[in-house]
């Protein structure tokens, strides 16, 4: 078993320090540091728009100050993480969330993966919409699976959660980055025998499309991207070996100068160090949660 070392993990803060944006330089401190949680609370804060939802590059690849539902997935996943004493899910900001959210759902209930609006903005080339979105499971799975997870109750979470088991009875095939919303989904909903039932359906379609070679090269998807935390479905998809293996891998692929790449495009420079930040301070993450930092 290879572990992080304290002198990688203080690597790993420098580089943040030197690189990385102001929201991902407070979560590191607050997960990392004993830093504040309110502090990143703020940060987050500058994120948000009038209407209730997030904006303004949280999603580094979408550059513009317009809320798109994808900001708000991952505006709640930053909120979770600043979970203790006091539920940030119990304030105004998540209230909010919800009334944006349920202005921008289609007639069936779930949140379009991008609104037409993306198409004014700079923005990744892979950020397309017809004119008139349908409601995805990406990401409307995973927004709905962190409200329940908060016990979050109102109109919106009901006819959200009635269209994730719509369409997640109706799956057929999958893509990466819809199972991982799915996988969202199913670890906090609160029906725990449909969850069951759902996932052992599902597993086949969702494994098709993992990489099991740590060292692939390319956009691949790893079995840590649905895994990511030792406590959910994900984990069940892959033997304790695999897993295994695959931590090694992680700490063995931080950069030398205390960062982890990601293996998408960078199609603008900014990206390179934001999204460098971003997938920094989650691979430090899921090392925590599986035990891989050394004291």
């Amino acid at each position: 078993m290879t572990m992080l070392t304290p002198e990688r993990l203080t690597a790993a803060e420098r580089y943040l320090l030197l690189n990385a944006r102001l929201i991902d330089r407070l979560r590191f401190a607050h997960l990392f540091r004993d830093g504040s949680a309110a502090a990143v609370r703020s940060a987050l804060a500058a994120y948000a728009n009038d209407d209730g939802g997030f904006g303004n590059a949280l999603e580094p690849d979408l550059r513009g100050a317009g809320s798109q539902p994808q900001p708000v997935e991952v505006a709640l996943h930053m909120l979770d993480e600043t979970t203790g004493p006091d539920d940030p899910f119990d304030g105004p900001i998540v209230q909010a969330v919800c009334g944006y959210l349920a202005r921008v759902s289609t007639s069936d209930g779930g949140v379009p993966f991008a609104l037409p609006s993306v198409r004014g903005t700079p923005a990744a080339p892979w950020w397309q919409t017809p004119d008139d979105p349908p409601g995805n499971l990406n990401p409307t799975a995973a927004i709905v699976g962190l409200l329940h997870k908060h016990g979050v109750s109102n109109a919106f979470v009901d006819t959200a959660t009635h269209f994730c088991w719509n369409r997640i009875d109706g799956l057929s095939d999958t893509n990466p980055y819809l199972a991982m919303a799915v996988l969202t989904f199913l670890d906090h909903i609160p029906d725990r025998a449909r969850a069951e039932a759902a996932f052992d359906r599902l597993t086949p379609l969702i494994t098709n499309h993992v990489e099991l070679d740590p060292h692939a090269a390319g956009e691949a998807h790893l079995p840590l991207d649905f895994a990511p935390h030792p406590d959910g479905f994900g984990r069940r998809l892959f033997a304790a070996e695999v897993i295994e293996q695959h931590l090694d891998a992680v700490v063995s692929g931080q950069s030398e100068d205390g960062s982890w790449a990601f293996n998408w495009p960078a199609w603008t420079p900014v990206v390179r160090h934001e999204w460098g930040g971003f997938v920094t301070v989650a691979r430090l993450m899921t090392l925590r949660d599986y035990g891989r930092l050394g004291a």
